[in-house]
């Protein structure tokens, strides 16, 4: 637990990065069986005029040119925010091995809040999924980006 904690203050960093240039605050980290640190993104959807600039899938893409390879094998996937569709979708299509996510998402979470693809046994990769690992400040950065745009 204290390596979730470790790796998900670092996705908050990246939420932080985000929310910066107002971006929706969403932070990635994706880490290797060792412990190294592949990628680290956060969300640029508004910068890069694109509406798949998620963090995890910016996270994704840098780990795949950094190993060379579209199968990230072993690895575990931390994001602030429980993973949208488009989201679940790629990890699975990577074959990431567990997933961590801090806050749950109830209106687009694809990881067991709205819709739970990676328990879909119809799929041919599953994944471990562990939720709500530093919940409160997850939700906090979001909550208080989205309260900012309402004033």
């Amino acid at each position: 637990m204290q390596d979730h904690v470790i790796y998900m203050t670092a996705a908050l960093k990246e939420a932080r990065k985000a929310g910066a240039k107002d971006e929706v605050p969403v932070g990635a980290v994706l880490v290797a069986d060792d412990g190294d640190i592949l990628a680290k993104a956060h969300n640029l959807t508004i910068h890069d005029c694109d509406p798949s600039a998620h963090a995890e899938i910016l996270a994704l893409r840098k780990a795949s040119r950094k190993l060379k390879n579209y199968r990230l094998l072993n690895t575990t996937l931390y994001v602030t925010i429980e993973p949208c569709v488009m989201c679940m979708g790629a990890i699975i299509h990577a074959r990431v091995a567990r997933l961590v996510f801090g806050a749950a998402d109830l209106k687009w979470g694809a990881a067991g809040s709205l819709f739970n693809l990676a328990a879909d046994r119809r799929l041919n990769h599953q994944m471990e999924i562990v939720m709500g690992v530093l919940d409160g400040e997850c939700r906090e950065i979001i909550q208080d980006f989205f309260k900012s745009k309402r004033t």
